[in-house]
């Protein structure tokens, strides 16, 4: 983790000089002096370690296992795979750490918590799913909310505040104010309007590829003095629906943990070029940006070879405003760079990075080749073959006044020579 911190430092537009000499906790106190990053990045060394000592051998989960996904999912130890602040759970104590955090394979019991119909904004029904983190919480402050009691049991996923029943059903993704990587994390008024809404546009957009969208199907927030808030919202996203012999893992995950279900790295690839990065390519030229990261991309496997992909979390992506949908935030532009830089940032810059690195590393794959072969699969946007790479500069933004808004760090683009 302190390697990837000073690479982190190293490779993006930070301030002042950078010492190579120093260690990168004392580098970031040195740059930073007086601010939180020095503390965060002591939580995430200490969470880090923490998941890694309590690893156990993974096993792969029967097709058609209701529970499956979430057991694949709490397998991921290291989080964000550049993120210098991996791991960070800010506000939580250890013991909550290992009561709540999906690498310790835990499961638990969201609140319901009954809201006064006046209160309530948003297409559910008036009653929010609370994290039990949160719940506590929020039954102290408003004491106007009533709780009617615990949900079925539940597997928190990679992002640890999005839940999926153990028996199945739809997934909750929940407000939880922790400090994880570059933001606390909340579910806005915009998401809340935006996810039903930008659902049922993706569902129409990808009806012909090889594309799922995991729909937001409801969600709400209760009306607080400050409005609809952030802090007591929630989302219903549909599970994914798998067929016979079917598995479903976040490429993230894919490529830590089931390489050696790989025969041939190349064709593999191929596979996953055609049901990932080719359709990826089509979304883009209709309008719509994914922000198509290791987290937020399913990968369904079928006798080991990729069929298709399942897509999940509209709150990173960007649409075209000419698509005329009612979209609040900041979702919505006018520059097709902007577009394209979404999407080479999180399929190109984030998941075809590590694959090709995973690949060559564990079936000694020849890294030129690999790239060719994503390279073939997006030719109908040639830009993200000639320019350079971008790739989310996140110890600058971690810094920022506003650590949501994306600042950019480019790399050479390893496709270029194949344009």
């Amino acid at each position: 983790m302190l390697h990837r911190l000073k690479l982190a430092i190293e490779r993006e537009p930070l301030p002042g000089a950078v010492h190579a000499d120093l260690d990168p906790i004392e580098l970031a106190a040195k740059l930073w002096p007086g601010t939180t990053f020095v503390t965060e990045v002591a939580n995430s060394v200490a969470n880090l370690a923490l998941a890694r000592a309590n690893r156990v051998p993974r096993r792969i989960p029967e097709p058609g296992d209701p529970d499956g996904l979430g057991k694949i999912e709490q397998w991921e130890t290291d989080g964000h795979p550049l993120h210098p602040c991996c791991r960070t759970r800010g506000g939580m104590t250890v013991a909550d750490v290992l009561a709540y955090a999906p690498e310790h394979r835990p499961t638990i019991r969201l609140r319901r918590l009954r809201v006064p119909a006046d209160r309530w904004h948003g297409t559910a029904q008036p009653v929010l799913y609370a994290h039990p983190w949160q719940a506590a919480r929020l039954l102290r402050r408003y004491p106007w909310l009533t709780d009617a009691g615990p949900t079925r049991p539940m597997r928190p996923l990679m992002s640890l505040r999005t839940v999926a029943p153990v028996s199945g059903g739809p997934h909750i993704k929940t407000a939880v104010d922790v400090q994880m990587t570059s933001a606390v994390r909340t579910v806005s008024p915009a998401a809340v309007h935006n996810g039903p809404l930008l659902s049922a546009a993706l569902t129409r957009i990808t009806a012909d590829l090889p594309i799922d969208i995991l729909a937001e199907t409801e969600a709400g927030a209760v009306i607080t003095e400050h409005g609809p808030d952030r802090h007591l919202a929630h989302l219903v996203r549909r599970a994914p629906r798998l067929g016979p012999g079917e598995i479903a893992v976040p490429l993230g995950v894919f490529a830590t943990h089931l390489l050696d279900t790989v025969d041939d790295p190349c064709q593999w690839l191929r596979d996953l070029t055609e049901v990932f990065f080719t359709p990826l390519t089509t979304v883009l030229r209709r309008g719509v940006a994914l922000e198509a990261h290791g987290q937020n991309s399913l990968v369904v496997l079928r006798d080991r070879r990729p069929v298709r992909i399942l897509y999940r979390d509209l709150g990173g992506v960007r649409v075209d405003r000419g698509l005329g949908l009612d979209l609040q935030g900041d979702l919505l532009t006018d520059d097709p760079a902007v577009l394209r830089t979404k999407v080479a940032a999180a399929a190109l810059g984030t998941v075809a990075t590590q694959l090709v690195d995973a690949l060559s590393e564990h079936h000694g794959a020849e890294p030129d080749r690999l790239w060719a072969i994503i390279a073939a699969g997006l030719r109908a946007v040639p830009e993200l073959l000639t320019g350079s790479l971008p790739v989310k500069a996140t110890t600058a933004m971690r810094l920022a006044a506003d650590p949501l808004d994306d600042i950019w760090t480019q790399q050479p683009n390893p496709m270029a020579v194949f344009a």
